[in-house]
């Protein structure tokens, strides 16, 4: 894999399957090669290689999954980038909202807040799309978007997107597609509130946590490639901080979780899944 100028070497703190504990940090390097991207995530002291990824140059750079591939291109052309820095509001619940944006890199969270709680909605990363749904129905943002990373984003105005949409009616199919898929989510959120007792609420989180951010790292462990804090994972399951840490506490001792240096691991996907399922 020969890389380019724009190869760059990131130390980052993650968990070695082959050092364990004794790890000493992990390396990202990013480049790109024949105009598409790799990463390799390698341990420093072992020189254990946890992931390796090429990928295309328009990868992952969509609206909807049901969007073909030219007319996103098209409709992210005049598309303005911009930075948000961690822990800065992209929007707050109530703002007017005139646009959308796309992630490009880093992450995201989706919450709302009641009487000063807040509750985890989302993370989202690269390739999401937020704030769609007010800048299509011009109604205010029905939540907040905060940076938990820094990251980089794509900026679309409704003009831009009405302008697109006049000359592709067919992206509207591709709408009533996405706005189903989030009512059906919004069923299993609240079915899960419900229904689930408080071990099956916070599994549940984890396994989609897992679902969006984990890696394999052989022997079915899987590692969620993202620094979750306990406040942020109680927020998204809906359940007390204290709660969600007596029941990490209780999944340690029985090796279904782990963690190391802030990173989450799976040690027993099967067993969650069953939690979610009593």
């Amino acid at each position: 894999m020969h890389g380019g100028p724009s190869d760059r070497t990131t130390p980052i703190e993650a968990l070695c399957p082959k050092c364990g504990p004794a790890y000493k940090g992990v390396a990202t390097l990013r480049g790109h090669v024949d105009n598409r991207e790799y990463e390799v995530l390698r341990c420093l002291a072992c020189g254990f290689v946890l992931s390796s990824e090429v990928k295309g140059a328009t990868e992952n750079i969509h609206l909807l999954s049901d969007l073909p591939g030219h007319l996103t291109t098209e409709l992210f052309a005049s598309a303005k980038r911009m930075r948000l820095v961690a822990g800065n509001a992209l929007f707050r619940a109530g703002d007017s909202g005139d646009d959308c944006y796309r992630i490009e890199d880093g992450l995201l969270k989706v919450t709302i807040s009641h009487s000063g709680d807040e509750r985890i909605l989302a993370f989202v990363g690269r390739g999401d799309i937020v704030g769609e749904l007010a800048m299509i129905d011009g109604l205010p943002r029905s939540a907040s978007v905060v940076a938990v990373r820094d990251a980089t984003l794509s900026c679309l105005s409704r003009t831009a997107f009405e302008t697109f949409a006049k000359k592709h009616p067919e992206l509207y199919k591709s709408l009533i597609v996405l706005l189903a898929k989030r009512l059906r989510g919004t069923d299993t959120v609240v079915a899960a509130g419900s229904f689930l007792s408080l071990k099956g609420q916070v599994a549940r989180t984890i396994l989609e946590l897992a679902e969006l951010f984990g890696q394999e790292v052989g022997s079915g462990r899987i590692v969620i490639r993202q620094k979750i804090r306990q406040n942020d994972l109680a927020a998204m399951a809906g359940v007390a901080r204290e709660n969600v840490t007596r029941i990490l506490n209780d999944w340690q001792r029985e090796k279904l979780v782990t963690r190391l240096s802030g990173y989450y691991c799976l040690e027993n996907k099967a067993q969650l899944e069953h939690k979610v399922k009593l």
